[in-house]
């Protein structure tokens, strides 16, 4: 009895290995205890509408945007990456973060996504901004998300994995290139500071 219900088990699992190993020919990285918490997430369809919900929920948008960008910690950098359980570049990370959290796709490439929103001064952030910086002497060549007290989450390189960083640490500072707001927040309060704002 028990060889035959790992025989079907093994019927229902073994065309999802053929596809994984169809799709890569490469071994996929392993996953630290933080990334397989975000697999939970990973394992979710995500919403491909266009169109962010009702600025009237920002508040509670841009709390879902950094708590599931904070979820992602730990998740090894790939370039090109688009998805927690196969890794993850910077682009690739904020549009899974921002479909997941606020159902808006972004374009695919961080120097495209400076075009979205509307820019912000870095002394107005807000958690879920997204951050722009210029690592690759090109403008907008890397995003992270702004999540509060100076901090962003990004997946940085080829040699690390999605972290939080300081804007006040030198090497960004001296690349910053931006911020920009998607989730519009239409409380009294936000819009007079927005009206401030250069």
């Amino acid at each position: 009895m028990a060889t035959r219900q790992r025989f079907i088990s093994f019927l229902a699992t073994a065309p999802l290995a053929l596809l994984l190993l169809a799709g890569c020919a490469s071994t996929p990285p392993r996953l630290t205890a933080a990334a397989s918490s975000a697999s939970a997430l990973a394992r979710q369809p995500a919403p491909v509408k266009s169109g962010a919900r009702t600025a009237a929920e920002a508040p509670e948008l841009a709390e879902e945007v950094v708590l599931n960008a904070l979820s992602l910690i730990g998740v090894p950098y790939r370039w090109g990456g688009s998805h927690p359980n196969e890794g993850l570049d910077c682009s690739g990370l904020v549009q899974w973060v921002y479909r997941g959290a606020a159902n808006l796709q972004l374009p695919r490439r961080s120097d495209e996504m400076m075009s979205h929103g509307h820019p912000v001064s870095s002394d107005s952030l807000r958690a879920g901004d997204l951050v722009f910086f210029n690592t690759l002497q090109r403008t907008g060549s890397h995003v992270g998300i702004y999540i509060g007290r100076g901090r962003f989450v990004h997946a940085p390189n080829a040699r690390g994995v999605v972290r939080i960083e300081s804007l006040d640490q030198i090497y960004w500072a001296s690349r910053f290139d931006g911020a920009r707001r998607l989730i519009p927040d239409t409380s009294r309060d936000a819009l007079i500071a927005d009206r401030r704002e250069p």
